[in-house]
């Protein structure tokens, strides 16, 4: 039987779901500007990686991270608002993956480095994106088969392990950045970080709705002001950059296309589309959206276009971003036009290289400390997908306990996969995220086998029997429906009501089309 989530007011009409709820222009203005700030050292550390390792030029680097954020936007866009089957049409943004960075930098490294290097990334880039693109139309029979590859405790697993392996890039933040972790760090900037953690838990605290779905926003200002007074924010860059700058398709030259860097892409790619599918799943879970295939498939589509223009627009990977996930979570903003929104503000600081070093002057401590919070909300997010899941039962605890395992391995020994492997074969293996996903689906696949049907949806089938309604057997809240907009803080921890419908012979033809 086919079921149907939906948030019901007292008069038995459905009412809109806060995800296509379009808040106030001041408020979208201010919420998208939020995830800007959360998602922005994320952004650009990938360009700045990327360009340091290949040694290219300040004014190249620049110009990468001006065209990430210009991409970043569209891409963005595309994932909250859609264009047809493309986008999910969740507050979702879409960044730079982190998955990328080291197979980039061989590649790039192999090639010979400089703007040359950028030429044989972006063949890659531009067919890894067009080849995720097509899979995700695949028959939806298919189409099911692959997906079966991620039931909830493959899923649930891996974002827990995003959470995990992100939580040391805020804390290296939160110390002043990885060039100082070696020296101990910057004690100023640890400072910092606290100070702007503990102002986030206070506004939360307060339980004040809208200072609660500002605060990370608040944090990051309060803390950068604290700096500037004190000499730690520096603005120089501010002096320096360009009042415009415009990202224009091949400024770098025409991509060349080689079959070993396309071939990691591909490998990249494959890692990404389970990032995107955790994410996809773990924001339905926050928001109160049911998640399906088509769903899953959208995101996808997504992801591949907005690659496939990164390369064409000389940036590089997207995939959905974890960081914002949890700032949904902590936030309680629901709106997919504030992603949209955001996205705007993203394409204009692509256009301004001015506005971007504004932003760009946050100190790390002060991203740091509210990168922490957020960072564990997406960890908590991987949990509370993996309560689905029957841990008790043992292969379940080892899928997940050896996966987390594995995405330590490189974090904990990373010179052993210098010292050990060569270049290629290292730059693919050294990454938690790669490393822990690829265990969790073989573990899942050697111990539970292949999921059957859309194994996201079994626990809903699996409820309790409850007070019905004209004696049918589908579960109703006992407490009776709430509209959301008259009674919010009834449906505050909520799920949404489950009604039951009639078989719909077009089921079928919801997931992605022959």
């Amino acid at each position: 039987m086919a079921r149907v989530a939906a948030r019901l007011p007292v008069d038995g009409e459905q009412s809109t779901h806060p995800v296509d709820e379009v808040l106030p222009l001041p408020k979208l203005a201010l919420y998208g500007f939020q995830h800007v700030l959360a998602f922005y050292a994320g952004a650009v550390i990938v360009p700045i990686l990327v360009g340091s390792a290949l040694k290219l030029s300040p004014q190249d680097l620049i110009y990468l991270i001006n065209a990430d954020l210009f991409t970043c936007g569209i891409a963005s866009i595309i994932q909250a608002w859609g264009i047809g089957r493309i986008g999910a049409r969740l507050p979702i943004i879409q960044g730079v993956t982190f998955t990328a960075v080291s197979p980039m930098i061989a590649i790039g490294l192999g090639a010979g480095g400089g703007t040359a290097a950028l030429l044989v990334i972006y063949g890659a880039v531009i067919t890894a994106g067009l080849a995720t693109f097509a899979f995700a139309w695949m028959p939806a029979r298919f189409f099911r088969v692959v997906m079966s590859l991620f039931p909830p405790v493959v899923t649930g697993t891996v974002i827990t392990i995003l959470g995990i392996v992100l939580l040391p890039v805020a804390l290296k933040d939160a110390v002043g950045g990885a060039p100082l972790v070696g020296d101990g760090g910057d004690p100023r900037q640890l400072a910092y970080a606290i100070g702007t953690m503990l102002f986030v838990l206070v506004v939360m605290r307060l339980r004040r709705p809208f200072l609660s779905s500002i605060a990370v926003l608040l944090g990051l200002v309060a803390g950068t002001l604290l700096a500037f007074v004190l000499g730690d924010a520096k603005l120089d860059a501010i002096k320096t950059s360009d009042w415009v700058g415009v990202s224009t398709p091949f400024h770098f030259g025409a991509p060349k296309f080689e079959w070993f860097p396309v071939l990691l892409m591909l490998i990249v790619m494959l890692i990404t589309m389970v990032e995107t599918t955790g994410d996809t799943y773990a924001i339905g879970e926050i928001v109160g959206k049911d998640i399906d295939s088509e769903t899953v498939a959208r995101a996808l589509r997504a992801d591949g276009a907005a690659t496939a223009i990164g390369g064409l627009l000389n940036s590089f990977p997207y995939v959905a971003f974890a960081e914002n996930v949890g700032l949904v979570r902590v936030t309680k903003v629901k709106s997919r036009f504030v992603v949209v929104a955001a996205g705007v503000v993203m394409i204009i600081l692509g256009l301004l290289p001015k506005a971007a070093a504004v932003v760009a002057a946050i100190p790390p401590g002060v991203l740091g400390g509210a990168a922490t919070v957020m960072f564990g909300m997406v960890a908590l997010a991987g949990i509370q997908t993996l309560g689905k899941v029957e841990l008790r039962e043992e292969k379940n605890a080892l899928v997940v306990g050896v996966s987390i395992a594995f995405a330590l391995f490189p974090a904990t020994v990373p010179a052993y996969f210098d010292k050990h492997l060569n270049a290629d074969l290292s730059s693919l293996l050294n990454s938690g995220v790669t490393l822990g996903a690829t265990a969790a689906i073989v573990l899942n696949l050697l111990f539970n086998g292949l999921a059957k049907g859309d194994a996201h949806n079994v626990p809903q089938l699996a409820l309790p029997a409850r007070a019905t309604v004209d004696g049918s057997d589908d579960p109703v809240d006992p407490d009776g429906p709430v509209d959301p907009a008259t009674e919010p803080e009834a449906t505050e921890g909520r799920e949404p009501v489950a009604v039951a419908v009639a078989p719909d012979p077009a089921d079928e033809a919801a997931a992605p089309a022959s």
